[in-house]
């Protein structure tokens, strides 16, 4: 089968996945077969493919299709450049002091090889990008796989926060975002004992225990009236006040 015939279809396959993800509504096979520029037929092919990849397509012709989440297009599709930006980066995130992301970095480029055809695979292999000795900063003396929990299940954090002269508060905060810099990684949160946004560099938190309280906002709110205050999304020189 000529090579510009896979590359066509790899590129077609990812073009319906993406139509399908950004549909909440099942879509009729001849909308889609239109969008994509080919024949309802191939489109129905094409369909019986994704679903053999695992895909969760559902419907059937005449009442249209829709896409469950929780799926991801095995990388036949990914360039030279592609692999090697996902290579350097795990590869990054493998070296930081955080075992939890370490082991979830590992795995995720273990599936990655193990779906990617021959081609792929001899470039993970032969890449020739290292990445170098980090610096992961201070020793923080809590997992920091709580406050990404607390950030996905959308819980409030009790924390034990140091400050610069080690004088240590209790805080009840709403998680926000995390910030993840070369030697250091920054809470952002809504404090309720300041009652308004905070920064909390994780180095300075002795203790984190997730709540089963909701904050009253859902967190997409507060990230965008966060946003709104702080534009450059945790600025790098903080200052004391921010977290006072």
């Amino acid at each position: 089968m000529p090579q510009e015939f896979l590359m066509s279809r790899a590129q077609r396959l990812l073009a319906l996945l993406q139509d399908l993800r950004g549909r909440r509504r099942p879509v009729t096979g001849e909308v889609l077969a239109a969008a994509l520029g080919v024949s309802v037929r191939t489109l129905y092919r094409d369909i019986n493919v994704l679903r053999a990849q695992g895909a969760r397509i559902e419907g059937e012709a005449g009442f249209g299709y829709v896409l469950r989440p929780g799926f991801l297009l095995p990388p036949l599709m990914f360039t030279p450049d592609e692999i090697e930006a996902i290579l350097i980066g795990v590869s990054w995130v493998a070296r930081r002091r955080d075992f939890a992301m370490e082991a979830s970095a590992r795995s995720a480029l273990a599936k990655i090889e193990a779906v990617a055809p021959d081609e792929v695979r001899e470039m993970l292999d032969r890449s020739g990008l290292l990445v170098g000795a980090i610096d992961p900063g201070e020793e923080m003396t809590i997992d920091p796989d709580v406050i990404r929990r607390a950030l996905r299940r959308e819980r409030k954090l009790n924390l034990t926060y140091a400050d610069a002269t080690a004088t240590a508060t209790q805080r009840t905060v709403w998680p926000v975002a995390l910030a993840i810099y070369e030697t250091t990684q920054v809470l952002a949160a809504w404090c309720e004992l300041r009652d308004d946004f905070r920064h909390f560099r994780l180095d300075r938190i002795r203790s984190a225990d997730v709540l089963e309280a909701h904050p009253p906002r859902r967190r997409r709110a507060l990230y965008k009236a966060w946003r709104a205050r702080e534009p450059d999304c945790v600025p790098e020189g903080l200052t004391e006040s921010d977290h006072r």
